[in-house]
């Protein structure tokens, strides 16, 4: 299970810092008087941001282990809220001004890999930071009234560089019911491959009738 661990600290800083060797979890979140044998049980690795550690906890009585996740780092993928929120905006700003379709842009904002795993790879974050802006204005309609599930729609409302690792914090409360990576919930499934609906395509014709 995923905590939050409040943090103003930038990725970097953290890393430099080893913030995780000072993360603390006093007891355990599921038996707050005890006697189920909380203790301390290190420290994970991040793949990204590079040289991240995540500090964790283990229950023995229910069997789960815990860890404290800094406000900058996205749930249940291997990146930073900041890296997800730079590539969906970086992919609005090709699809506005220099290239003519979403596949593209895709292509644009991720040229490392073949055509169609970048369309893939873009389509999922977009996914995932739509279905978790969607849930938060709900959730939120007191702070977010009138916003749109968008980057931009969200930025405006809170006033903020960066809409992501602000709302991990004002939505604090509510992050079990959020999807990942900005909640702690699953990410949110997949309803097709492509960033747009391909065209019907006829199946092979079926053999001729036996007479």
């Amino acid at each position: 299970m995923q905590l939050r661990l409040k943090t103003e600290l930038a990725s970097e800083e953290y890393i430099r810092r080893k913030g995780w060797l000072y993360a603390s979890l006093e007891s355990c979140p599921l038996h707050p008087k005890g006697d189920c044998g909380f203790r301390k049980l290190g420290f994970y690795n991040r793949v990204e941001p590079a040289g991240l550690r995540v500090a964790r906890w283990h229950c023995p009585k229910s069997q789960r282990t815990f860890s404290l996740l800094p406000d900058f780092a996205a749930a249940r993928v291997s990146s930073s809220l900041a890296e997800i929120e730079r590539l969906v905006d970086r992919f609005e700003e090709c699809r506005l001004e220099e290239v003519a379709n979403n596949e593209a842009a895709a292509a644009n904002v991720h040229p490392d890999v073949e055509y169609a795993s970048a369309v893939r790879w873009v389509n999922r974050r977009r996914r995932w930071v739509r279905a978790a802006l969607a849930i938060v204005i709900g959730l939120l309609p007191e702070v977010l009234a009138g916003c749109e599930p968008s980057l931009a729609s969200v930025r405006m409302a809170l006033d903020a560089p960066l809409a992501l690792v602000r709302l991990r914090e004002i939505a604090a409360d509510h992050l079990d019911r959020i999807p990942a990576p900005l909640g702690f919930g699953p990410l949110p499934r997949a309803r097709n491959v492509s960033l747009r609906r391909p065209p019907h395509c006829p199946g092979p014709a079926p053999p001729p009738s036996i007479q």
